[in-house]
């Protein structure tokens, strides 16, 4: 990416991992949309906005990797609980392989790089 261009270099790298680490939070359990949102600032700002994730959790539920179920709340209106499915499970397998040959790449081109230049 060029300097001066509008995209935030950083939010494109969450973007682009953000079903992974949705995936990640949800094999732990069933979880609140809230909760998922929590857990993604809490490791280090994985995510900037709720409002980022609520479209996700959709397409991962048309998807079939994730299903809900609404509970009530002692706190307000009901609340849908995501949890992986089958097919969930195997997708964080193979994004997990995936990522690891991804970081294991960028790793070697950034050691075998020398000084990164800055200001071209």
């Amino acid at each position: 990416m060029v300097r001066g261009e509008t995209r935030n270099q950083a939010t494109e790298l969450r973007r682009g991992v953000l079903e992974l680490c949705v995936l990640a939070v949800l094999q732990r359990g069933e979880s609140y949309a809230f909760d998922i949102v929590r857990d993604l600032s809490d490791a280090g700002e994985l995510l900037t906005s709720e409002g980022t994730i609520y479209p996700l959790l959709a397409r991962m539920r048309e998807q079939g990797v994730v299903t809900t179920t609404w509970r009530e709340s002692a706190s307000g209106p009901p609340r849908r609980y995501y949890r992986l499915t089958d097919g969930g499970r195997r997708a964080l397998v193979g994004m997990v392989g995936d990522w690891a040959r991804f970081r294991d790449g960028v790793d070697a081109l950034l050691a075998s790089g020398g000084e990164v230049r800055r200001g071209d």
